[in-house]
């Protein structure tokens, strides 16, 4: 039989799917894969539902519905100051991930380069290959004494950039770390894509979940960025249907028609009645978006502060729902595969290793990410598993802090 894509053959079972499988199978509270464990508001639901009893039920525009596009729009105004025309400048797809597949098959050819920031989503690099373009690593300098958030190191960032630089794929706030670019290293990267003419593929899908009054910055919105940024949403993220896989891209109209190019023979079109509780939500009052940070906040907060107590490396994490810890005064020995399994099989609490989320074989290894979009409840019920597993070792206290 002839061999499959080389890309896709080479690629394994995703860490998520991996872990997921590990923790069903040890009856483990799953805080690896990124997904709440309540559904969305109500109101959202129900104005899908209505739709889809009262139809029509039939392919939408390729482009998304009108109603849709047009609240996208006047969100993007609301929030970052943008004036769209919801006409040109607006696409709906079938999730976020389509969205950033469409946007990199519809500019990358064989040799183009792309200039991406790791740790990194994991779906980026095989479409980034798969279009036959090579990918050019920026690592974020973890946080330390020197470094406070995850910091671009500018000379790395200034190395990766050259004559056949096509693309910039930056993640704001950034999946697996929490990390949320700062105004001076948007204005950076903006003004080296100026400078190379590169075209800006911003994946802004936790653009709500921002912590600490901390901004949320898109490089849409400045002056160099704004013709030549695609930015990416997600109902997903933004009113927790990630099941929904409902996506939105908004930027120049001439970018955004070569996307709907590659979005027609990828899935086309969007189910309607999704696109319709998604049009109704972004209509919704200032502050159910600044509720939803205010309450993953408190969730991030009540999961540090245990994680810190039972002797984890909690790092900073000013956004998503995702925050990574290091665990050396815990085992000293193994490396983040290794202890993530040890959690999920021993301790009955499933996290995914950083290291997932770099290239090559020298990524740091002493680092877990954590999920805390879950209930309270199951948050408590976790921090117990562990606090009974490290008592067990020895090296932590099985009580937790009251306010844990």
């Amino acid at each position: 039989m002839k061999s499959s894509n080389h890309v896709l053959g080479g690629l394994g079972t995703t860490i998520f799917t991996v872990m997921s499988a590990l923790a069903q199978e040890h009856q483990a509270i799953n805080l690896g894969q990124g997904f709440p464990d309540t559904d969305g508001p109500e109101d959202v639901r129900a104005a899908a539902a209505r739709a889809l009893m009262d139809g029509p039920n039939q392919y939408p525009p390729m482009m998304g519905l009108p109603a849709l596009r047009q609240a996208v729009a006047d969100h993007d105004r609301r929030f970052l100051g943008i004036d769209l025309d919801w006409t040109r400048e607006v696409l709906v797809t079938s999730g976020a991930t389509e969205a950033l597949t469409a946007a990199l098959l519809a500019f990358l050819e064989p040799g183009d380069e792309v200039v991406l920031f790791e740790p990194l989503y994991d779906s980026y690099l095989p479409i980034v290959r798969l279009a036959g373009a090579v990918p050019k690593l920026v690592r974020l300098a973890p946080p330390d004494a020197a470094h406070a958030d995850w910091s671009i190191p500018a000379e790395a960032l200034a190395r990766a950039f050259s004559p056949l630089t096509k693309l910039v794929l930056l993640n704001t706030p950034l999946n697996p770390v929490g990390k949320v670019f700062t105004a001076d290293e948007i204005n950076a990267v903006v003004d080296l894509a100026a400078h190379y003419d590169a075209i800006i593929l911003a994946d802004e899908v936790y653009e709500h979940l921002v912590f600490d009054g901390r901004p949320h910055i898109s490089p849409l919105q400045h002056p160099k960025g704004r013709g030549r940024t695609i930015r990416v949403g997600s109902a997903g993220k933004t009113f927790s249907l990630t099941g929904w896989k409902v996506g939105y891209l908004s930027g120049p109209a001439e970018l955004i028609r070569l996307v709907a190019k590659a979005h027609q023979y990828l899935t086309f079109t969007t189910p309607p009645a999704l696109q319709a509780g998604v049009a109704l939500g972004l209509t919704k009052e200032d502050a159910y978006f600044s509720g939803i940070a205010t309450e993953l906040a408190a969730k991030r907060d009540r999961l540090a502060l245990g994680l810190a107590a039972l002797g984890f490396d909690v790092l900073p994490a000013g956004g998503t729902y995702f925050l990574a810890a290091g665990f050396r005064h815990l085992d000293a020995v193994s490396d983040d595969a290794s202890f993530a399994r040890r959690l999920t099989v021993e301790a009955g609490v499933a996290v995914v290793p950083v290291s997932a989320f770099y290239d090559g074989t020298d990524a740091p290894r002493d680092l877990v990410r954590f999920c805390f979009c879950k209930q309270d409840s199951v948050l408590d019920e976790a921090l117990a598993r562990l606090g009974r597993w490290t008592a067990a070792l020895g090296q932590a206290p099985a009580n937790l802090p009251r306010d844990a």
